[in-house]
């Protein structure tokens, strides 16, 4: 560990340059530095999003497509809304 904190900057540079570095304990890989994913979740690419998603303050979605939102079906045709406008206009 002392070693990694003293070349930290050069592990960082590995890993951005597409590097992996494993960082070991004992002879145990205990953690990775590597560049990001192309598949990362996209929530998780904002520093200070990652940062409350880690703190449990905000759930990304769990499901593929969960943080979409769906097309909205019309309620009613937009001839029928307007002629509704104008019919409570006139009474006014």
């Amino acid at each position: 560990m002392k070693m990694l904190n003293s070349r930290l900057n050069e592990y960082v540079r590995l890993a951005a340059s597409g590097e992996t570095v494993l960082v070991t304990d004992r002879g145990r890989v205990i953690a990775e530095i590597s560049p990001p994913q192309i598949t990362r979740n996209p929530i998780l690419a904002d520093a200070l999003l990652a940062e409350t998603v880690g703190k449990g303050w905000l759930t990304p979605p769990v499901l593929p497509g969960a943080g979409k939102l769906p097309t909205p079906e019309p309620i009613a045709p937009l001839q029928n809304l307007l002629g509704e406008l104008d019919h409570d206009r006139s009474e006014q």
